[in-house]
């Protein structure tokens, strides 16, 4: 992987990152009790994730200039591990055993992708 691809790639990932993020800020933001509809959808939190989720597109179509699309199942999986720790963290939630075993079999697929892309498992 030549070192413009990696750096592409790093992006993608953060690009999946602040989606999490955006993703549980939303969830923040419906979890709370609004005064009327207009201000549930048009407050500060809400319209944070929106422009976080914008940053996220652009930065992904960017990647995807030098990425090769077939990366994208991998990459975009990262998410199911990303946002039940940004959970965790943000609001509190708990993992269940059966939600770990779940992020465990996501690394292991990325790990045998990785691994098989590097000719280690061919």
């Amino acid at each position: 992987m030549t070192k413009t691809m990696m750096v592409h790639v790093l992006i993608w990932f953060f690009s999946v990152l602040i989606s999490s993020f955006a993703q549980v800020m939303l969830k923040t933001a419906a979890n709370r009790k609004h005064e009327s509809r207009l201000k549930e959808y048009l407050n500060p939190i809400v319209i944070g994730a929106y422009v976080i989720f914008l940053v996220s597109t652009l930065l992904t179509m960017y990647a995807l200039k030098v990425v090769p699309y077939s990366l994208s199942p991998v990459i975009e999986s990262t998410s199911y591990i990303f946002i039940p720790v940004f959970g965790v963290f943000m609001l509190r939630e708990k993992i269940s055993r059966r939600r770990l075993l779940g992020i465990a079999i996501i690394l292991v697929g990325i790990l045998v992708y990785a691994l098989g892309g590097m000719g280690v498992l061919k």
